[in-house]
């Protein structure tokens, strides 16, 4: 058993993360953050992998900050931020994760809570357990977000449920949370694994240059107006190596 509390494993063109704290249901620290960012970062570069899976060892993708390092840490709360080490490793794996050109899917396969809930909103696709459950619980402890949560959870489920989500604290499952958009599907814990491998193994097949694109392509969407966003997708230039190799393929099979 390792003590290690993120743990990488390559398969193929996969790259799976897995937040390795179960017995503290991989509750956050800014020590975890950093090695979640250093192994990110290294992925990032690696151009052998096309797709990571983020996901958490037993019970939980990841329950938030450890609350009980934060109470000894010393950190004043009276603002209810949770401080400069958690928020800036927080904030550098989030954004390593939306600007790395690898598809990052999230598989939250058990709870998933308030700082887990804002890195998952950081991932291009999440897949979920049905019996997983989700919950913005900021105010229940009396913290307030500093790692995004009113800026995505709106454009995922829209602001008046966003608010509605927020404000009570109350925590729903991963079926409902397909239904509200927070999630793209729920599936069974069982089939869980294999979903997900299976919507792996389809996006790892594809160019790495194309994906690389359209991830930039849309999160430039997310963040622009119309006009601005169509203005990029037509201006911007990128780097696709194997155009040719593959519609030489196609044409092939099409027989021209």
């Amino acid at each position: 058993m390792t003590d290690k509390t993120v743990l990488t494993e390559r398969n193929g063109r996969i790259a799976t993360l897995r937040l390795n704290r179960p017995a503290a249901m991989n509750a956050l620290t800014a020590d975890m953050l950093s090695l979640l960012g250093d192994e990110l970062e290294a992925i990032a570069g690696d151009k052998g992998i096309s797709v990571v899976v983020l996901t958490g060892e037993g019970r939980a993708f990841t329950a938030g900050v450890d609350l009980k390092a934060l109470r000894d840490s010393g950190q004043d709360l009276t603002e209810g931020n949770v401080g400069d080490a958690l928020n800036g490793a927080a904030r550098w794996v989030q954004q390593l994760i939306e600007r790395m050109p690898q598809c990052v899917i999230a598989k939250v396969n058990g709870f998933c809570f308030t700082g887990g809930v804002e890195l998952m909103l950081a991932c291009d696709i999440i897949i979920a357990a049905e019996e997983a459950k989700f919950g913005d619980t900021h105010a229940m402890i009396g913290l307030r977000p500093t790692w995004g949560m009113t800026q995505r959870l709106g454009r995922k489920v829209g602001m008046q449920r966003a608010r509605e989500l927020s404000f009570t604290a109350r925590t729903i499952t991963g079926v409902e949370a397909a239904a509200y958009g927070l999630a793209m599907e729920a599936v069974p814990l069982a089939q869980l694994d294999s979903r997900v491998d299976e919507l792996a193994q389809a996006i790892a097949k594809n160019s790495p240059g194309s994906i690389a694109a359209y991830k930039d392509l849309y999160r430039k969407s997310e963040n622009a107006g119309l006009d601005a966003g169509l203005a990029y997708e037509y201006e911007t230039k990128y780097e696709i190596a194997d155009v040719r190799e593959r519609m030489a393929e196609i044409l092939k099979r099409l027989g021209g």
